[in-house]
This record gives C-alpha cells, structure tokens and sequence, in this order.
C-alpha cells in the first residue's frame, strides 16, 4: 500500500511539472511567421472579416456578405442585390490588399526577431505600422456594415438579425438616451 502511494505521488509530480513546461505557445516557434497562424494568414490574405466588424454585426449593421448569403430570406431587391454586391467588392479588395501588407509586416518583424537585428526604434516603427494598417482594416470592415445599414429595411434588419440569431429585441440602443 505504500508502495503504491509513492508511485501515486510520484506520477502526479511528474505529471505536474511536466503541465508546468508547456505553454500555450509551444510548437508555434515552427511557425513561419510566428505571431499568425496559417489560419490567420489565410485570413488576412483572403480578406476575412476576423471578427473586425464585431459591433457592427451585433448592433444591427448587417454585413454585406451575410446580406447576400441570405437574399432571399431578406427579399432583397435587385437594386438591392446590385448595391450590397458593390458593398462587398470594395470591401473585400481593400481588405484582401491590406490583410496582404499585413502579414507582409509581421513577415518582417518576426525577421527581425530571428535575426536579432530587431532594437527599440526598429520595434516601434514596426508595431505602429501593424497596428496602421490593423486600424484601416477594421474601418473598412465597419464601413461595409455602415453601408448595408443605409441599403436595408428596418425589416430587413430585423431579419437579418433573427437569420443570424440575434436578439433583435434590442430597439432601445437606437434611441439616444439623455443624461
């Protein structure tokens, strides 16, 4: 019985310390670029929305490739149809083409990482650079649902919302509130 609690010991300190040398990062250092995933990539390559456009999307501004997937539950119109499908190009160009320089930009930060070239005004130029481009990106995204709100019915928001599964029983947050 002893013996078996030693053995019992032992493996939940062995299990233990060897929980405490994992990270969430390992197996990321084969990345070729360590700070995005091929998911990521593809991504941002792709022009993705990546969660961008987030409140937008639940505050009722719908977004114009969902709009298109669902236009015939929504009823769109061809007029509609046309000027949601004009939306959706000049976002999705814009963002493939800023994704791309994106990941370009993280290519060579973590270039300079990997080669220790890397020091404190070459880490703030790079980083503002990302972080540009981050920020154009989502306004490009937001613009799009800003958009499709203008192109929409109040009834067609509503559905698209309901489709989605929103609550849409929020109308109180298009009211402005005084204080």
């Amino acid at each position: 019985m002893r013996t078996l609690k030693i053995l019992v010991v032992a493996a939940a300190i062995s299990a233990f310390s060897h929980g405490q040398t994992q990270t969430p990062y390992a197996g990321q250092d084969k990345r070729d670029i360590k700070a995005l995933s091929q998911d990521d990539i593809q991504a941002y390559q792709n022009g993705q929305g990546m969660g961008f456009a987030k409140t937008a999307e639940l505050n009722q501004f719908p977004g114009p490739k969902h709009a298109l997937e669902l236009a015939p539950q929504l009823q769109l119109t061809e007029k509609q149809k046309a000027a949601t499908q004009i939306v959706y190009d000049r976002m999705h160009a814009g963002a493939t083409r800023l994704g791309s320089l994106i990941v370009e930009k993280e290519r060579k930060l973590d270039l300079l990482f990997a080669s220790k070239t890397i020091d404190s005004n070459k880490l703030r130029r790079a980083v503002a650079e990302i972080a540009e481009l981050q920020g154009k990106l989502r306004a490009i995204h937001l613009q799009a649902h800003l958009d499709m709100r203008r192109l929409l019915t109040p009834t067609q928001i509503k559905k698209y919302d309901e489709l989605r599964g929103y609550d849409s029983g929020n109308e109180h947050k298009d009211h402005q509130h005084k204080h």
